[in-house]
């Protein structure tokens, strides 16, 4: 299982584009999303964590590795983030 923290995944239209972007990357895969929690869970049939990645940024949105969270922790605070729903 691969897992993203994404914070600037903010509603369900965020939660559509990111499942769109790995499932075109990697069909057979398996997306699991908690909104609530911003974290994206991935049985992954082809890709790898590295390329999930990219396919996610590539939607817009910017993931951070789960095992990378506590190190970065400080930083976060630093990254662009979005503010309000990406739907208007």
């Amino acid at each position: 299982m691969i897992s993203f923290q994404v914070n600037d995944m903010t509603c369900g239209h965020c939660v559509s584009s990111i499942t769109k972007a790995v499932k075109a990357l990697d069909s057979g895969a398996t997306v699991q999303v908690d909104l609530s929690t911003h974290l994206v869970k991935i049985e992954a049939t082809e890709a790898d964590a590295v390329e999930l990645s990219e396919a996610i940024k590539e939607a817009g949105y910017t993931p951070v590795a789960i095992a990378a969270v506590t190190r970065i922790a400080a930083a976060k605070d630093a990254s662009p983030a979005r503010k309000g729903c990406c739907c208007g």
